[in-house]
């Protein structure tokens, strides 16, 4: 397991001065102490690296509640403060590939060092990394606060970008004008409501984390960052409950339509019976095999009885045109 923790691990460490990405060879190594007034960021691909967690955390005498807290299967969103450092836990969003997953992440963050653990490898803090190497902005003379707020950042703008680019995709194939009551159609406003219901949860989740890191209060940690980012994510938020309205309102016009056309059928078919009942009354009674009835011996019986049956037809439809039922 060692040499898999090492292998999924890098430690950068990083000053206004300074910039060293290392990977090391023993657990031993791992030291997060920074250089003379420097960041380190340490990031870890796996979570089941238990033992390297505890043995990194007592090397480096960090509060062993750390370990506890580690070696819990699921975490909610949560945010514990220890003596010196924060305990951060959040369920994000994986957006790479062709469906939304859920990911656990975790931040242990001290004012001179932050520990990220990611559940599955990749991630979309490069931008980050490339800042710190170019010495690009004033990331490189900030501290560990700030290098969290980034990261949080940079969560944040992913889920925008994503939520973009499928909406985008979905008001191709949703837009009013390819509204129609099939199966097919009501298939694809379900499955686009399941991608925002997943979204609406990251982003709620991620909005608790920054409310309660806004509340923080630990020595050397600066918490006025978040409360830039909580407005993305309340738009964000909104965004998805605009268009969750929107897809409902299609759901809703859908079973309108289906409604009126099922109402345009019962009423053809309801003019069509009040139009051939006395027909078939007539031809049942003339249909009768009793030897005793006059009109049968009229000359013109047959004759006068299609024309009752033309008159009725026509007063019928007469009254149903004047009624403005079709």
């Amino acid at each position: 397991m060692v040499e898999g923790f090492l292998e999924n691990t890098t430690i950068i460490d990083y000053s206004d001065k300074n910039y060293q990405k290392t990977k090391f060879l023993s657990i031993s190594q791992v030291n997060l102490t920074p250089h003379e007034n420097g960041t380190k960021w340490i990031n870890t691909y796996g979570l089941a690296y238990q033992s390297d967690f505890k043995a990194i955390i007592l090397n480096n005498k960090l509060d062993d509640f750390l370990i506890k807290l580690l070696m819990e299967d699921d975490h909610a969103t949560k945010v514990i403060l220890l003596e010196d450092l924060m305990f951060v836990a959040i369920k994000v969003l994986k957006t790479e590939g062709k469906t939304l997953e859920d990911e656990q992440m975790i931040f242990m963050v001290s004012p001179h060092f932050l520990w990220s653990i990611q559940e599955k490898p990749g991630d979309y803090f490069n931008w980050i990394r490339e800042r710190l190497e170019g010495h690009k902005g004033i990331v490189r003379k900030k501290k560990a606060d700030y290098l969290l707020y980034l990261i949080i950042e940079a969560i944040i703008d992913n889920y925008q970008e994503t939520y973009l680019k499928h909406e985008e995709i979905s008001d191709s194939k949703l837009n009013a004008t390819h509204i129609k009551p099939t199966p097919e159609f009501t298939s694809l406003v379900e499955s686009r409501k399941q991608e925002l219901f997943s979204f609406k949860k990251a982003a709620i989740s991620l909005r608790d984390m920054i409310v309660k890191l806004e509340k923080a209060k630990i020595k050397g940690i600066d918490v006025k960052y978040f409360s830039e980012i909580k407005e993305q994510t309340n738009n964000l938020i909104t965004n998805i409950d605009f268009e969750l309205q929107e897809l409902e309102s299609k759901i809703n016009l859908i079973f309108s339509i289906q409604g009126h056309r099922l109402n345009e059928v019962m009423k053809t078919l309801t003019i069509l019976s009040v139009i051939f009942i006395p027909l078939t009354f007539l031809a049942g009674i003339y249909g009768m095999n009793f030897q005793n009835m006059p009109e049968l011996k009229s000359e013109n019986g047959y004759f006068i009885l299609l024309g009752v049956m033309v008159f009725v037809t026509v007063l019928a439809v007469w009254y149903f045109k004047r009624k403005k039922w079709f």
